[in-house]
């Protein structure tokens, strides 16, 4: 795993917090997992829009960090579109899979999909627009 990836992995308290297992496939494409707890409910037995989405921030954003490591550059949300197609409940592993459409010099567009990890039923998709910038050699 490149270093920037591990670095980021050390830093990120959304991911500590909420648990996310980081599976990097390739350069542009990884996968995060994620079992949804009950502090994770809006109603009994039933997820929160907001988890799904930070966790959807991450499946995009880390897709365009394992292509911008690369070029030892960190990424920045710009924008994202998620779509909610089924809920998620509350005991079941969510997997997430992103993937880099296109990396520009300053631009990085992703998409991504949540499903459920057993039955694979689609829980969200979204598309995202990444901002490069330098990685510090202190930070």
């Amino acid at each position: 795993m490149h270093e920037i990836i591990e670095y980021y992995n050390q830093v990120n308290k959304f991911g500590e917090d909420h648990k996310l297992k980081l599976k990097v496939i390739q350069s542009g494409e990884i996968e995060y997992e994620m079992e949804l707890e009950e502090r994770h409910e809006a109603l009994p037995n039933y997820t929160h829009g907001g988890v799904i989405a930070g966790m959807m921030d991450a499946v995009l954003g880390v897709a365009a960090l394992s292509s911008s490591c690369e070029n030892e550059q960190l990424v920045a949300t710009l924008e994202f579109k998620i779509n909610f197609l089924n809920a998620a409940q509350t005991g079941r592993s969510l997997i997430g899979k992103g993937k880099v459409d296109k990396a520009g010099k300053n631009v990085i567009f992703a998409s991504g999909e949540i499903r459920d990890k057993d039955s694979s039923r689609i829980i969200a998709t979204a598309s995202g627009t990444f901002k490069t910038r330098p990685f510090p050699e202190k930070v």
